[in-house]
């Protein structure tokens, strides 16, 4: 096969076909058949001819499948024993876990992996092939990976946009009255304030936050065009004029999704260029209403936190409580949830019934929201492994909010007669017992009645469920989280100590290594490895989301992985004994990471693009992944990866987000299945930038 496309496009038709195949390495690539081309004969019909074709091309579809782990593999391979001793545990009981079902889909569709498969129409599916090079409508490789691109990003900013709508409501709402819940992020509500250019003299705090919460809603949901308010107040004005020249300024987060399915749906826009565009739109809507919005509104209802000492991992269950879990990305209820259970009337009322109190676990990112502002809620697990939480038994009730809770927790839930308690109408599951706002949200003064019904409810299941067997893994360790831009200052006075020592060389660079997990890779390896190679090297990592959970189990986040740590970087981190892993939240908490970034770049007077700063998301693999990366690349930083992106039927969207971005935003797509290697890349992109600036490489 030959791995160079011919693009000259004579008359006579000897235009090879490109299709997607796969290196020695197994990491996708375009290729041809160096033997395919196609003629026009006497009669005018196009004929192909194609040798061993096909064989050669499943041939390579295939090895790279291959890359995928087995169940077995994740078992040798994982990091994480407790992972392992519930895996084991629940085969014995014959329940299937994210694993099984993976095993179960293979082989996946090389027509899905390489994102040649459009099903927008009901003339369709169509797929790309040498024989079929355009859909029914015309459409060919370039276009359709461009669409199907487009409509996942604009679903990421759907997901998140709901997430900031959610939290900027509550905001509103308890400023006005109709939510009882008190404001306490004072000083957040009156910094952002100041930048969004709101008065604040003379004026009471609930009204100043009325009045952030209707900007922060306009930029959501504005329908005429003007000017997207926290770019305005929020980017740095060098990348405002980036954006502004690329004619990528968004008009509102509703407006681009909108826009992003109707360019993208049947006969519409046919220019994949066009579609490339308003996927970056799409970018900055997600991170800026998304990300930064939600940041925001979250920290000025409920305060940004501080650092804290937890507990973490499986082990950290514990027997004979009122155990509740939240899951999911809304803080609103579980707040008032986990504020109730610890109540003195509720902790005695679960003892009346034989519990030794209520206890509450964190999964996914209302776990990592609420664990650093309320005391004692333990974070478990990100999102894939949720089941193996349950498949412990101990666990009474679970809150599913949205976003992330996988269907097939019912099935366990079942099984342990564990209680599931679904609070949005946007996320039902079957089976479930529903205690939600409505669709309306009339009954958003019924916060503190909720939260007693569902918090009793589990005290019911406490009872219910005696004799239930137990089994927890005895792996439990202590993290150290709640990092911002707040606790740098705090700690060290301003961000001029941290800057000062990555222009030294202390601290060679800084990476956010955040992201989802997938099990196309060894379940949470992939992170790891990454995270030894870069803290080996004396990088800084800042973590979030469900990429944290592993290095939080593992230990990154405390000074017991000191002896994994480069001599420089662990010489300035001695001073406060800080981990070489800063937790700093929930994934809307990347606003914290870039938060950090902008602070170190005005100390430095640089632009973030010139510094050594990194975005890692190893193992992704939802619809939010896409926008999260594509919002740091927006910046200017260069995002690293080891899943690659189902974007491999087309040369030019390759070429788009792995080159040309690096000339138009300042930086680019970097994707290596091997962490380990993705970490080298890692360390020596940051040496380059390095060098550019003209600093010592440690």
């Amino acid at each position: 096969m030959n791995s160079n496309i011919d693009n000259h496009g004579h008359e006579h038709l000897h235009n090879h076909r490109a299709l997607i195949g796969f290196d020695e390495h197994g990491i996708p690539k375009v290729i041809v058949p160096a033997d395919t081309h196609t003629h026009v004969d006497k009669d005018g019909n196009v004929i192909e001819h194609s040798h061993e074709f096909t064989a050669d091309y499943m041939k390579a579809v295939s090895d790279y499948r291959k890359t995928f782990p087995s169940k077995q593999e994740v078992l040798e391979n994982t990091p994480d024993p407790a992972v392992k001793q519930m895996i084991l545990h629940m085969e014995q009981l014959g329940i299937d876990t994210t694993f099984d079902r993976f095993d179960k889909q293979k082989p996946q569709c090389a027509f899905g992996l390489s994102g040649v498969c459009c099903k927008i129409c009901n003339m369709g599916p169509c797929k790309i092939t040498p024989k079929s090079p355009r859909g029914i409508c015309g459409a060919d490789a370039d276009l359709i990976v461009a669409r199907n691109l487009l409509r996942s990003v604009a679903a990421g900013v759907a997901q998140h946009g709901m997430h900031a709508r959610e939290v900027v409501l509550s905001l509103k709402w308890a400023a006005e009255g109709k939510l009882d819940i008190p404001i306490v992020g004072d000083y957040k509500i009156k910094s952002m304030a100041k930048a969004f250019g709101i008065p604040t003299e003379h004026r009471q705090l609930k009204n100043i936050a009325i009045d952030l919460a209707n900007v922060l809603l306009e930029d959501l949901s504005r329908t005429e065009p003007n000017e997207y308010k926290t770019i305005k107040a929020c980017a740095p004005s060098e990348r405002q004029e980036v954006w502004k020249k690329l004619d990528i300024l968004p008009i509102s987060a509703y407006h681009e999704v909108f826009e992003a399915y109707h360019k993208s749906g049947c006969a519409t826009d046919g220019d994949w260029q066009s579609i490339m565009q308003q996927f970056l739109r799409c970018g900055l809507t997600f991170t800026f209403t998304g990300v930064v919005a939600s940041a925001i509104a979250t920290d000025s209802l409920f305060g940004v936190g501080d650092r804290v000492t937890s507990k973490v991992n499986i082990g950290a269950l514990k027997k004979g409580y009122v155990n509740i879990a939240v899951h999911g990305h809304l803080p609103t209820l579980v707040s008032q949830i986990v504020k109730t259970g610890y109540s003195e009337k509720f902790q005695s009322m679960a003892k009346s019934v034989g519990a030794k109190g209520i206890q509450f676990y964190g999964i996914c990112c209302s776990g990592l929201s609420a664990m650093y502002r309320y005391a004692g809620v333990i974070p478990l697990s990100n999102a894939v492994t949720a089941e193996l939480v349950l498949g412990t038994g101990a666990l009474d009730l679970w809150v599913a909010d949205v976003q992330d809770v996988f269907p097939a927790i019912m099935d366990v839930a079942k099984c342990y007669k564990t209680t599931v308690v679904t609070t949005s109408d946007s996320a039902r599951l079957p089976g479930a017992e529903h205690y939600a706002y409505d669709h309306h949200h009339s009954n958003i003064g019924e916060t503190q009645a909720l939260a007693e019904k569902i918090v009793t409810r589990a005290i019911e299941s406490f009872q219910a469920r005696q004799g239930i067997p137990v089994f927890i893994p005895p792996y439990e360790v202590e993290a150290e989280t709640g990092f911002s831009v707040e606790y740098v200052h705090k700690h060290y006075g301003s961000m001029k100590p941290l800057a000062e020592a990555i222009k030294s060389g202390k601290i060679l660079g800084i990476v956010n290594m955040v992201g989802c997990n997938n099990p196309k890779v060894v379940y949470e390896r992939a992170i790891v490895d990454v995270a030894d190679v870069l803290i080996k090297n004396n990088v800084l990592i800042l973590t979030n989301g469900c990429a944290s959970f592993p290095l939080m189990k593992l230990g990154y986040c405390n000074t017991s992985i000191y002896n994994k740590t480069g001599d420089s970087l662990k010489e300035f981190l001695l001073y406060g004994e800080l981990p070489p892993v800063w937790h700093v939240g929930e994934c809307i908490d990347n606003t914290r990471s870039s938060g950090i970034f902008s602070g170190i770049a005005q100390e430095l007077g640089k632009n973030i693009y010139e510094l050594p700063f990194g975005f890692s998301s190893p193992e992704w693999g939802n619809e939010k992944g896409i926008g999260a990366a594509l919002g740091f690349r927006l910046m200017g930083v260069t995002s690293y990866h080891c899943v690659e992106a189902q974007i491999h039927g087309s040369e030019k969207v390759i070429k788009f987000l792995k080159e040309d971005t690096k000339s138009m935003l300042g930086s680019s797509m970097v994707v290596d299945t091997n962490p380990t290697s993705l970490g080298e890349k890692i360390v020596q992109d940051f040496k380059t930038k390095r060098k550019a600036l003209g600093w010592i490489n440690p």
